[in-house]
């Protein structure tokens, strides 16, 4: 299946198949039509040591979110009302002008819903010089078929796996079938990116990191999703266990979310962890010091840094 069919009007670009005539001007799920919109284009310094080294990653956030989860950090963006519209073309100048800052690689940010036009700024920038490789940063509810189509584009995954619990996955983004979908899109990522490779700096070149972020009271689910990854996956795979869970306005007192008012405690994290190093796992980022600190949620101002 290529471009044409998964993009088509009505939309059944994501696995919410929401059928919305997106070329129309209408808006999906995800609250986007098919013109793009980008809320931040900088520098990037706090992802995982080989994806944003000592230059930076060159991330570029997309507004609208095929998912919405409740506790999303980046709510502002995900519900569609921040972002400046950009052409495909002018995609392109921003991964060049982000590249010729010196960025690490290109971190596409909640890529999903516009990935076709994506794939076309990717290739029209490769075409002027873009050498530096490109990173799909997605929440890992994604097609196996989207995935499988960009072969060639993407060198580097850094996936989220958010739930191995479909019940939880419904309480908190409205996507039960979280756990089948992205076993599916993780399987195919493997296939692409392959094993993990890296330049004399230690900067990833290709390979898969999936991201799990550690909900209050929910180390069961933690855990659960760390024995599926490293039994299936061993060490072809990176896991990144993370603590910055941080509570918005959106889990406040009138939200019905009371348990997730609060941080991730210390004690609860190095149970997670704990538990990770006993099964196993060596390939794994680890967040050490404080749980949720301010620079771990950009600034969307839509001045884009480039």
């Amino acid at each position: 299946m290529g471009w044409g069919e998964l993009s088509s009007s009505p939309c059944n670009l994501c696995p919410r198949e929401c059928g919305a005539g997106r070329k129309d001007g209408q808006t999906g799920y995800c609250l986007s039509d098919n013109r793009i919109f980008v809320a931040r284009a900088a520098l990037h310094m706090w992802e995982e040591p080989c994806i944003s080294g000592e230059a930076g990653s060159g991330t570029v956030f997309f507004s609208g979110c095929n998912l919405r989860c409740v506790y999303c950090q980046n709510y502002q963006i995900a519900a569609g009302k921040k972002g400046r519209q950009v052409s495909v073309k002018e995609l392109a100048e921003i991964f060049l002008m982000l590249q010729a800052q010196g960025a690490a690689n290109i971190n596409l940010v909640t890529p999903d819903h516009y990935i076709d036009q994506i794939v076309r700024a990717v290739l029209e920038a490769k075409d002027m010089g873009l050498l530096i490789p490109v990173v799909y940063n997605g929440s890992g509810y994604e097609k196996r078929e989207v995935i499988r189509n960009l072969a060639g584009i993407v060198d580097i995954f850094l996936t989220d796996f958010k739930y191995m619990d479909g019940e939880l996955a419904e309480k908190y983004s409205k996507a039960p079938d979280y756990p089948a979908v992205a076993k599916g899109a993780l399987a195919e990522m493997v296939r692409i990116a392959g094993s993990a490779a890296f330049d004399e700096k230690g900067m990833m070149q290709k390979g898969i990191i999936v991201r799990h972020l550690l909900l209050p009271g929910h180390k069961k689910n933690a855990k659960e999703v760390i024995r599926y990854l490293y039994e299936t996956y061993q060490d072809k795979i990176y896991i990144s266990i993370m603590n910055q869970y941080t509570p918005f306005v959106k889990t406040g007192a009138d939200s019905g979310f009371k348990e997730l008012r609060r941080k991730v405690t210390r004690r609860e994290y190095e149970s997670v962890t704990d538990y990770a190093i006993d099964l196993g796992v060596r390939n794994a980022f680890i967040q050490e010091g404080d749980t949720a600190r301010e620079s771990f949620v950009p600034e969307f101002d839509l001045n884009f840094h480039v």
